[in-house]
């Protein structure tokens, strides 16, 4: 499909393409945003966050973004300056002034660009702003931002199912002077030709320069075709057929499958400032967080949100070509438990298979449904032939499966059932399908590390014996904890195979961990000078800092750390309006001289766990139906 470009804007820099691309290209299409200064980093010796205080916040500096940390930066001649960090707000999913047809920035749209209205004729307009990816073209910045669910219409009402959400467009100018950003204009980016956008969380900047999103909770494609499984709470306790129905009727996709949810938007911007929008069905199909890539722009870990989830890896034929690729699962062969600390394991990694995104998206077009995957026996033993497994995201259950023989649109049943029904694959074969909400990912290159947020540490991360496969077994902590997984080259899969790839995960053991506590007067139920239910997660090359964003109750307001590899210290550099999620979190290390850290906030107000007295107080200083687009700048580009 095409974006269409913004008016009178022309560039010189190409775009790389979507597809096998040369050394050349590679080189020529990471031009000013993501890469990694490593070889600029002489000069620095060090960068430290000063912790923002909130020990007796007023009502009001609890209703809106407040930070009133410092990053000091230590340079090698022993020199160091201090820069206050601000909190900058680009736009608001409300504002109206930078669109061409003066709409809200974030208002929901059909397939043909009209906009959807609610019960009471006024526009959806979603109050949960997500990812976020600053990316530069040719010397101008632009940034992609995901507008994830509604949390609300306009008469205060939560509604039923999902409806077809957005991703926006912005075109950015930057000030020479101090780096200010600032919107010029913000476009709806047209996903028409892919059937809709289906709930879009985190994202990232790929190698390459382009925007991947994700596609959390996939509808369950099981509920379409099984009509005792549809009445339970697998799909009518998760939303299902009101979510589906609803979608399709709005968006005007009466014939989308379910399998047409669930992948990875990939946005590519033009020169020009329009570009194209595509989905992947070769990363699998998951309640995907966020897909994050290494430095082979081939291998990627990407999160898998919910309950009973997987740790999945994708390796792709060519560097920074998505359109064919191997998907793996791991399995946690566990160290230790460790008490409080979160645990450690060896990663084993289980081939699901090969694919090319030809081959799935012709199934999908010929009509592949569930029951064209897998028999399910729903009698109380399981039978010879079937495997137990247990899998979720929403709402966990358990299933006794057995794959089909044969294909379909001459695909292997076991390729579509692998690149289709990953997480359910996945367990068939093996995987630790046992994660919980698990959220962020990000990239270390200099260590050769990654990382995995895991919101709580619970039900199927805890020892539960009558699981089909318990191989994770620790202590509950429902403030979550983050991992730091050893990346490794000349790794065999689970059959002996070696796998193609020098960034494997191999190692998994916590490295940052909340901690729960008894509720406080306010209703804190996690430690407030350590995370609570982290998510968001970005790493900065330049800063050696891990930033972590919260979506916790635990926390009557979320924070966004930063997390000091070498040193071990964790600051809390912003705290956001209570109720609401930090999300959109992004470190860019060097656009034009300056650093930033993108970073929004949704669904501001929410009650959560607060108590009463409390709320009370805050709440009427909040409008829950404004959330904002933003970032904390006043950092230069560490070099």
């Amino acid at each position: 499909m095409r974006i269409e470009p913004f008016a009178a804007v022309v560039f010189s820099c190409l775009l790389l393409p979507v597809g096998p691309a040369t050394a050349s290209d590679l080189a020529a299409s990471r031009n000013d945003v993501g890469k990694t200064p490593l070889d600029a980093l002489a000069a620095v010796k060090s960068v430290e966050f000063t912790p923002t205080e909130i020990a007796g916040l007023s009502a009001a500096n609890r209703a809106v973004a407040y930070t009133t940390s410092t990053v000091k930066v230590t340079y090698a001649d022993g020199g160091s300056r201090v820069f206050p960090l601000t909190y900058v707000n680009l736009f608001n999913n409300t504002d109206s002034d930078k669109t061409a047809d003066g709409a809200a920035a974030a208002a929901l749209r059909d397939r043909n660009g009209a906009i959807l209205k609610d019960a009471r004729g006024k526009p959806y307009v979603p109050q949960t702003p997500d990812a976020n990816t600053l990316l530069s073209i040719g010397g101008t910045p632009y940034l992609v931002t995901h507008f994830e669910y509604l949390n609300q219409d306009s008469a205060g009402n939560k509604p039923r199912g999902n409806l077809p959400m957005t991703m926006t467009l912005s075109r950015l100018s930057q000030s020479g002077a101090d780096g200010k950003l600032t919107v010029e204009a913000i476009r709806p980016l047209d996903f028409s030709a892919v059937n809709g956008l289906w709930i879009p969380c985190a994202g990232s900047l790929s190698p390459w320069n382009t925007h991947l999103g994700s596609e959390e909770y996939e509808p369950d494609a099981r509920c379409e075709v099984d009509a005792a499984y549809a009445a339970s709470r697998a799909c009518t306790g998760a939303g299902y057929a009101a979510s589906m129905h609803a979608f399709r009727a709005l968006y005007g996709a009466a014939t989308a499958s379910p399998y047409h949810y669930g992948g990875v938007p990939e946005i590519s911007i033009a020169p020009d400032g329009g570009g194209t929008a595509l989905k992947w069905y070769t990363l699998g199909r998951l309640s995907r967080e966020k897909a994050q890539f290494f430095g082979d722009s081939r291998t990627a870990i990407q999160g898998d949100d919910g309950t009973y989830t997987a740790l999945t890896m994708f390796v792709a034929d060519q560097a920074a070509d998505l359109s064919a690729g191997t998907l793996y699962a791991a399995k946690w062969r566990q160290l230790s438990a460790d008490g409080d600390e979160g645990g450690k394991a060896a990663l084993t990694w289980i081939k699901l298979g090969h694919a090319t995104q030809a081959e799935i998206q012709a199934a999908v077009a010929a009509g592949v449904k569930f029951s064209d995957l897998f028999d399910v026996s729903t009698a109380e033993a399981t039978p010879a032939g079937f495997t137990r497994v247990k899998h979720g995201h929403q709402a966990a259950g358990v299933e006794d499966l057995k794959l089909k023989a044969g294909r379909f649109a001459g695909v292997p049943i076991a390729t579509l059932a692998a690149f289709l029904e990953s997480r359910r694959y996945a367990a068939l074969k093996g995987a630790s399908v046992e994660f919980e909400k698990f959220e962020g990912v990000a990239y270390n290159a200099r260590d050769r590390k990654a990382y995995a947020a895991m919101s709580w540490v619970s039900n199927g991360m805890e020892d539960l014996p009558g699981d089909p496969g318990n191989d994770i077994r620790l202590k509950r902590n429902h403030s979550g904890a983050v991992y730091q997984l050893d990346l490794r080259a000349g790794v065999l899969d689970s059959d002996g195979t070696a796998i193609d790839s020098d960034f494997v995960p191999v190692t998994m053991e916590a490295l940052v961990v909340g901690e729960d506590m008894a509720a406080d007067a306010e209703g804190n139920k996690s430690r407030l000078d350590k995370i609570a239910n982290p998510d968001n997660l970005s790493y900065s090359e330049a800063m050696r800092v891990l930033f972590i964003g919260e979506d916790s109750g635990n926390h009557v307001n979320n924070f966004l750390w930063a997390y000091h590899l070498d040193s071990g210290k964790l600051a809390r550099i912003l705290s956001l309006p209570m109720g609401a999620e930090s999300t959109g979190l992004q470190v860019v290390d060097d656009l034009n001289g300056h650093a930033y850290i993108m970073s929004n906030y949704q669904h501001a107000g929410d009650r959560n766990a607060t108590a009463q007295a409390t709320f009370d107080r805050i709440i009427p200083l909040i409008d829950p139906n404004k959330a904002e687009v933003g970032y904390l700048g006043g950092l230069p580009a560490p070099r």
